[in-house]
């Protein structure tokens, strides 16, 4: 999805508004390896929606630090292992998480009921100028007087059988050959 679609606030539904809005909350995997990288401070698990797994790094880093300057010895040892090993742990859990996060927002998303999730009720779809209303109408109705008469995934009686005269008994057209008489219909209509 380009920046410019991301920028727009389509907050009356549809699928394009909640493609925007997964856009923007969606977690990126380079991202979060950049967070990484200041793996002391945790901004990395806070990234991913994981602030307690996050607070365990900075308390790692302040222990470490602690350590250092109390405690003689070796002991720094301690909190500097248990800090790389959780680092070199999420260094492969970032990838596990990213995609189990962005299948839950797209689930949030895309599974959501209630008033957000549906188009506004005054809704029509498309804007129709005023002096185009009847010829769209016209049209629509003879497309439904066609759809009517068929059967949903049943030829039409007399399928098969070409007669000019009567469209009711002509071959169906195949899906492509609709798309194609729409295109033409569209044109037409731009002449005009």
């Amino acid at each position: 999805m380009g920046k410019a679609w991301q920028k727009l606030n389509l907050e009356g539904g549809g699928l394009q508004a909640v493609n925007a809005l997964l856009a923007q909350k969606m977690r990126s995997r380079p991202r979060a390896y950049l967070a990484w990288i200041l793996f002391p401070l945790g901004l990395h698990r806070f990234y991913l929606l994981e602030p307690r797994g996050g607070a365990v790094f900075p308390i790692l880093s302040l222990a470490l630090a602690a350590t250092v300057w109390l405690a003689p010895g070796w002991w720094w040892l301690l909190p500097l292992v248990a800090l790389l090993g959780l680092a070199i742990h999420d260094l492969f859990w970032i990838e596990g998480r990213v995609v189990h996060l962005n299948k839950e927002l797209r689930m949030q998303l895309f599974l959501r009921k209630g008033k957000a999730s549906r188009p506004p009720s005054d809704y029509r779809g498309r804007y129709i100028e005023e002096s185009d209303a009847e010829t769209v109408k016209r049209d629509l109705h003879a497309y439904q007087a066609v759809k009517e008469r068929e059967r949903a995934g049943h030829p039409q009686e007399g399928a098969g059988t070409k007669d000019p005269d009567d469209p009711a008994r002509s071959r169906q057209p195949s899906f492509n050959e609709q798309e194609a008489m729409l295109r033409q219909l569209a044109r037409r209509r731009e002449k005009r």
